[in-house]
């Protein structure tokens, strides 16, 4: 099972997902996602990699919809404490991941 909590500050949104994302843990995160776009409308949204232990593609799925989801809105997408697997998938997306030291790498 899969969880997301949010917390925020200023114009922007940090969204902390844990657990397994499959296919139906992707769907459930979607909708809470959604929700917090469309209430909030961040400037930027933060996902935050580093409770989750396993990612399919229905993960990079979610990731990808978020951000064509932030764009519309006005806002970006950024990823943090994503495994180096998943990085070099992003980059190939150009989204933007924050490095452990806080630089951000790939992207746009």
């Amino acid at each position: 099972m899969a969880t997301v909590t949010f917390s925020a500050a200023d114009d922007v949104l940090y969204a902390y997902l844990a657990g397994e994302i499959d296919h139906d843990a992707a769907q459930g995160l979607r909708i809470q996602l959604d929700d917090a776009l469309l209430t909030r409308s961040p400037r930027i949204l933060v996902m935050d990699l580093g409770g989750v232990g396993f990612m399919d593609s229905s993960g990079i799925g979610l990731i990808l919809g978020r951000q064509r989801c932030v764009r519309t809105l006005g806002g970006s997408l950024r990823i943090q404490h994503a495994p180096e697997q998943l990085r070099r998938v992003l980059q190939l997306a150009s989204i933007p991941c924050t490095e452990p030291g806080g630089e951000v790498s790939g992207g746009i």
